[in-house]
């Protein structure tokens, strides 16, 4: 009896890891495959090498079915990637401080029918209050929130993010106690400043991704002169 019953057991234990293993598979998301969609303008995948969006979505965990928000959306190079990624039984929030004409006109089209732009100013942001997101993204641009903007905007996506939910903020490294110093000259941000900025407001920091590090960087030079040479921090905070 104690025999069929461990058969059984073991039965089901095999079955049971069968079914997650199974599970895990349906939900992993081919990020790389995403990049090639023939609704990418040649522009945006020119600038894949460099900003290794394949890599930092997995890093960041975006999955199928996912609302999420993209803060300054600028032509909508991460709305789209995300749109694609979450699929119609997700929403992307796609976010500029002053209406972006060729964005609104590019969220027109089918494939991007899950988009909602929220333009508008950043310490009213208009994503939903209500904890139901599980993804805010900034990409390069956090730098340029104004100081004063900068706590109210990060309010309002705590309030936005579920319990467990990610706040992924990139952008160009500065030296380290620069802080926003050189944020309209340089076009830079200093990590441990965002760092303090993020958890002031109740994030918890939770891991940084190495993907677009890079060592030879002087951090000297503005990264709107000199492109795609600046080294780039990848943060996560998590909403506790």
């Amino acid at each position: 009896m104690r025999f069929a019953n461990l058969i059984r057991s073991k039965r089901l234990g095999i079955g049971l890891l069968i079914t997650l293993l199974a599970s895990c598979a349906a939900s992993s998301d081919n990020y790389r495959e995403i990049l090639t969609s023939p609704n990418r303008p040649d522009a945006e995948k020119g600038l894949d090498a460099v900003r290794k969006p394949d890599a930092v979505m997995a890093f960041y965990e975006v999955k199928r079915g996912a609302k999420v928000a993209d803060l300054f959306a600028s032509r909508g190079y991460y709305t789209a990637i995300l749109s694609q990624i979450v699929g119609p039984e997700g929403i992307v929030y796609s976010a500029n401080t002053t209406p972006r004409a060729e964005l609104h006109e590019r969220v027109k089209q089918p494939a991007l029918a899950n988009v909602r732009i929220i333009d508008g100013p950043f310490d009213k942001l208009a994503v939903p209050q209500d904890g139901s997101l599980d993804f805010v993204l900034i990409h390069l641009d956090y730098h340029e929130v104004p100081a004063d903007v900068r706590p109210a905007m990060n309010r309002r996506v705590f309030a936005a993010l579920k319990h467990g939910g990610t706040y992924g903020i990139v952008d160009h490294s500065a030296k380290e106690g620069e802080g926003d110093t050189v944020a309209k000259t340089l076009h830079r941000m200093d990590k441990t400043l965002v760092i303090k900025e993020a958890t002031s407001v109740g994030f918890r920091p939770d891991k940084e991704g190495t993907m677009l590090s890079r060592a030879d960087d002087t951090r000297d030079f503005s990264v709107v002169k000199i492109r795609d040479k600046s080294d780039r921090f990848v943060l996560r905070f998590v909403k506790p």
